[in-house]
């Protein structure tokens, strides 16, 4: 039986690639600062620690025989959506707090010798001036260099790519890098300043009967990727003898007022859209899938629109909970 360390396996990612795992057959371990917010899952080892803290790291990266991991993946990170990361407010701790657990995370890989690490970066690494306009044609792996990204949070994904190509190249770590393009789904957070485009939509729409206010002019476009599409992008890269950095992300881009429209649909409302300044990130961001689909064979096809259903219908059933309680 294979064995499995999934590190900030509480958050949103973490939670649904452990659920993944512990269904293949894995013996999985989940390490993170909190428990899942949504229910622990029988079968998998939960242990709450905080792994900015070497001694942690340490403790934490051989399973219960004291055996190196056959998998870790690393998708701990100190992070949130646009109202968290581009504000400006939080550019310290998200630097500090991310490149700690990572520089950890690579050196007790390399000194137990785990067998794969999986790393979890994000496009917010590549150059905001590819970014710069809505109808942005995808960005491939290769435009990342020369870096320029538009947010600390980006900055620190760069440097912490290069650590772990670096503990590859020098001591052999066997480690797979993807980049992860605006994930969504269930069991994510959807209220409280750290949600995403996706979910803050879905709340909105759930809880408003006259109208929704969406920060910038709505112009802004991205793609958006269904948690199930990748998770499978991971097991798939984890899977294949290719290193990456890869895109996992899909390619239907749309812009932040479509994205809107589409949950009005899905919701059956018309509601107004009111358009206040508010922090909004890059002008365009897609996936180019040239290269998973070259190296994996595989990339992701769920059209957007079924994601957001299911999506939309969990944070409204949240929200009334939520309301039922309250009454």
């Amino acid at each position: 039986m294979k064995t499995a360390l999934v590190l900030g396996g509480a958050g949103f990612i973490g939670h649904h690639l452990a659920k993944r795992l512990l269904s293949e057959g894995y013996t999985v371990r989940v390490v993170d600062l909190k428990l899942p917010e949504y229910g622990m899952v029988d079968g998998i080892e939960y242990l709450v620690a905080d792994l900015r803290d070497p001694r942690v790291v340490e403790r934490v990266m051989v399973d219960k025989y004291q055996e190196p991991f056959d998998e870790v993946y690393q998708l701990a990170a100190d992070m949130g959506g646009a109202g968290y990361i581009f504000t400006g407010w939080h550019d310290a701790d998200i630097m500090n707090n991310s490149a700690l657990i990572n520089i950890n995370v690579a050196a007790w890989a390399k000194i137990y010798g785990v067998g794969k690490l999986f790393y979890s970066s994000s496009a917010c690494m590549y150059p905001q001036d590819l970014q710069n306009y809505s109808n942005n044609p995808g960005l491939k792996e290769s435009d990342a260099y020369p870096g320029n990204p538009d947010s600390e949070y980006g900055w620190e994904k760069l440097f912490s790519e290069r650590l772990f190509l670096a503990y590859a190249r020098n001591y052999g770590l066997n480690v797979r890098i993807a980049r992860f393009h605006n994930i969504f789904g269930p069991e994510g957070t959807w209220e409280g300043g750290k949600e995403k485009a996706p979910a803050a939509i879905c709340r909105k729409v759930a809880e408003s009967e006259g109208k929704i206010e969406i920060w910038g002019d709505g112009r802004q476009t991205r793609s958006f990727l269904y948690i199930d599409e990748c998770v499978e992008g991971v097991r798939r890269l984890m899977e294949s003898d290719f290193t990456g950095p890869v895109n996992i992300g899909s390619n239907e881009m749309v812009s932040i007022n479509e994205l809107a429209e589409m949950v009005m649909d899905i919701a059956g409302k018309d509601l107004e859209i009111v358009h206040i300044p508010g922090p909004i990130g890059v002008k365009g961001r897609n996936s180019d899938n040239t290269l998973i689909r070259e190296k994996l064979g595989w990339a992701p096809s769920q059209p957007l629109y079924q994601g957001l259903e299911k999506t939309y219908h969990w944070i409204k059933s949240q929200i009334d909970a939520r309301n039922v309680e309250a009454n």
